[in-house]
């Protein structure tokens, strides 16, 4: 991040300080995070310290990121996106299917687990949390035989060896914003949003919008097992796919929902509307 406000404006390296913030959701590895408070842990103390003036911009995984954000605060760039897709992690086997029967998957994502066991309803799942080398280990332990992490995490942190294979989106569906990098600041801090504003990438921006506005009228949580992804098309238009799923994916709701760009959250709205309408009025309370 500060590579690329340096390039777009000039600046020196010793002119962006670089201050890192360990979060909750960073610390606890133990528990899921739903035990704990959800993604909200990943934001509360980089949040707290935008609005003491301690830091001037947070940078986020926009898929970590509620879908509604603490009155003053705000996103104000999106950076273009990396590969949204979830990758299949294995040391022993080469795909989805290669598991055995009664396989186990190591993940903490309800999302993932319900589309893993929609796929395979044979499979076992096991809490899995931690970075990628505490995940790598447990797999080498026999912890589990495989397990899902963000082909753009790893892409990122120079680590994409470790995918097994890439998870195409009709068998699992991204989360909301996979793969895309937020940059939350106080509201009124104009001088920074001109700052950043060189760095914002609007199709994905776009489609993020989309994305979350779908969430948000979902009223979704890392507690529910929600999936939903947009992309540009022909002639400005985008193409957003959204699903729920019951925690043991016996049931889905999907829709695939097309629209003008600049109708983006419009897109969204509509979107939850329609699954919720084809789920019906009682899926969350028995999913």
């Amino acid at each position: 991040m500060a590579r690329k406000l340096g390039a777009a404006h000039g600046l020196k390296p010793d002119q962006c300080e670089i201050v890192v913030i360990k979060t909750t959701g960073d610390r606890v590895t133990d528990r899921p995070l739903i035990e704990v408070g959800g993604k909200g842990l990943f934001t509360k103390e980089l949040e707290e310290a935008l609005f003491a003036k301690e830091i001037d911009l947070a940078v986020h995984s926009m898929k970590d990121m509620p879908a509604v954000l603490p009155e003053g605060l705000v996103i104000s760039t999106i950076l273009e996106r990396e590969d949204p897709r979830d990758a299949f992690v294995s040391l022993k086997f080469n795909s989805l299917d290669d598991l055995p029967e009664g396989g186990l998957i190591g993940t903490s994502s309800p999302r993932r687990a319900a589309q893993a066991l929609r796929a395979r309803p044979d499979l076992k799942v096991v809490d899995f949390r931690g970075n990628v080398q505490t995940r790598l280990r447990k797999l080498e332990e026999g912890v589990a035989d495989a397990t899902f992490l963000a082909c753009a995490g790893l892409n990122r942190l120079g680590l994409s060896q470790h995918i097994t294979a890439a998870m195409e989106a009709d068998v699992m569906l991204p989360a909301v914003a996979q793969g895309a990098i937020g940059i939350e600041i106080r509201a009124d801090d104009e001088a920074v949003a001109r700052l950043l504003a060189p760095l914002n990438h609007e199709p994905t921006a776009t489609c993020v919008a989309a994305e979350r506005a779908y969430l948000t009228q979902l009223e979704g949580s890392c507690r529910t097992p929600i999936a939903g992804h947009a992309d540009f098309i022909a002639d400005g238009m985008i193409r957003l796919r959204a699903e729920i799923l019951s925690t043991d994916g016996k049931r889905i709701s999907a829709v695939d929902h097309m629209g003008g760009a600049a109708l983006a959250e419009s897109i969204g709205r509509d979107a939850a509307a329609q699954v919720l309408d084809q789920a019906g009025p009682d899926f969350f309370t028995v999913a």
